[in-house]
């Protein structure tokens, strides 16, 4: 499983002649966009709007880019699948792996930056590792639902890029989660990258922990999505070397 993740992360910057680097450009550059967009142009109210960006751009570029991948993690790899015999799961995992070391690395440039942009870090951001835990965990049952979908039905490719960017603009990256109406957040909470991306910024900016709350719909909601995805994977499996 190692040797798979290691496989996809060097695959991913082959024939790059700035390789790695580009993770770290990607959303540097996001970053400058939505701040001159949202705070220059729109006259956003949020004060330090660069940090507030680039801490909720580094949850969703992990989520985005680990389940779109993973959409052909099995159909990218056939012979995995129709000669040697692995558990068909370790392959979706090692894609996720592969995204897990990409995010982590980005961290090394995250924290830095965000000193450099007048953040003061305290203890709470030792924290930063179990959210990333989290999000790894949700990652991984989401893909299990796409790489066996999408083998089976080649539209879920094309549905799925949808589904990021309405994900996009559904979770709090260029705005508040304040700024929802009330009679909608509560279903806007349930939405397990809110609660990451709110996490997050609660460490960095606030000094503290995630609550009771938010811990437990995260967990609720992972948990669910993780029994869903292992059972839609076991069911479709078995057809996986027919369709391919």
């Amino acid at each position: 499983m190692v040797v798979l993740a290691e496989k996809d992360f060097k695959l991913r910057y082959r024939n790059s002649v700035l390789g790695f680097v580009w993770s770290l450009l990607n959303p540097l550059a996001y970053m400058v966009i939505l701040t001159v967009v949202f705070s220059f142009l729109l006259h956003s109210s949020v004060p330090n709007y660069a940090p507030f960006v680039l801490t909720a751009l580094f949850i969703w570029r992990f989520f985005q880019i680990a389940t779109s991948q993973s959409l052909y993690s099995i159909v990218g790899n056939p012979s995995l699948v129709t000669r040697v015999y692995i558990p068909r799961t370790l392959i979706v995992l090692s894609s996720n792996l592969a995204n897990l070391l990409g995010s982590s690395l980005e961290v090394i440039v995250l924290l830095p930056l965000l000193i450099l942009l007048g953040v003061h870090l305290e203890v709470h951001a030792l924290f930063l590792p179990a959210i990333i835990l989290m999000e790894f965990v949700l990652i991984f049952a989401i893909s299990l639902l796409l790489a066996s979908l999408n083998l089976k039905y080649r539209d879920v490719s094309q549905i799925w890029d949808i589904v990021i960017q309405l994900g996009f603009f559904l979770s709090p990256i260029v705005y508040d989660e304040n700024s929802i109406p009330t009679r909608y957040q509560f279903l806007y909470s349930l939405n397990p990258i809110t609660r990451l991306i709110e996490a997050t910024r609660g460490m960095f900016f606030q000094q503290e922990l995630p609550g009771a709350r938010d811990l437990s719909i995260i967990f609720l909601v992972i948990g669910l999505l993780l029994l869903v995805g292992l059972a839609v994977f076991q069911h479709l499996q078995a057809g996986f070397a027919e369709e391919l």
